[in-house]
C-alpha cells in the first residue's frame, strides 16, 4: 500500500536545516482520524516536545469533524508521538543541544495508520535564507534555459 500524504510543512525546508528524520505514530481520537483522512491537518506553526520521557506533537491543527457532535475533539491539542525507548533517548540527548528542535515535515497514511515525519532540526540564519533562495532561483533559471532549447 502507497503512503498519501495529509499534509506537508513547506515552512520546515526553509526555515531549518533539517538534519535526521524519524517516522512516528500519532495517537489520536477518532474525529481526529476522519478529520484527518479528509486532509484537514495544518502543520504550519507545529513543533514536537520532549516531556517527561515522551514526546509530543504541539500546535498541530486538526480542525474539527464537520459530521461530528459533541465527542468532536479540540482542534489544538497536545497529541502524544509514538517512538521507540531508544529513539525518544537519542531525541532528549539531542534536542537539549542549543539550537535544535523536532520539526513535524509531513503527516501520511501508511497502512491504514497516520504518521508524523520529525525532523531534527536546526535554525537557519537570514542570510543562509537568503542564499538558499538565491541557489534556487539560479536551479530554476537553469532548467527553463535547457527545456526551452
Amino acid at each position: 500500500m502507497s503512503d498519501s500524504v495529509l499534509a506537508v510543512n513547506r515552512r520546515a525546508s526553509r526555515e531549518y536545516e533539517l538534519l535526521e528524520k524519524l517516522e512516528a505514530g500519532v495517537a489520536l481520537t477518532g474525529t481526529e482520524v476522519k478529520s484527518a483522512k479528509a486532509g484537514r491537518v495544518n502543520l504550519k506553526d507545529a513543533y514536537g516536545l520532549v516531556k517527561g520521557g515522551e514526546v509530543w506533537l504541539l500546535n498541530c491543527h486538526i480542525s474539527p469533524f464537520s459530521h461530528g457532535n459533541w465527542t468532536n475533539h479540540e482542534p489544538l491539542r497536545m497529541r502524544k508521538l509514538l517512538l521507540h525507548r531508544s529513539e525518544i533517548r537519542r531525541l532528549i540527548g539531542r534536542t537539549t543541544e542549543k539550537g535544535q528542535t523536532l520539526v513535524p515535515t509531513r503527516m501520511y497514511l501508511k497502512n491504514g495508520r497516520i504518521k508524523c515525519e520529525l525532523a531534527l532540526a536546526k535554525g537557519r540564519k537570514t542570510y543562509d535564507k537568503r542564499e538558499q533562495e538565491r541557489r534556487r532561483t539560479i536551479d530554476r533559471e537553469a532548467r527553463t534555459a535547457v527545456l526551452e532549447r
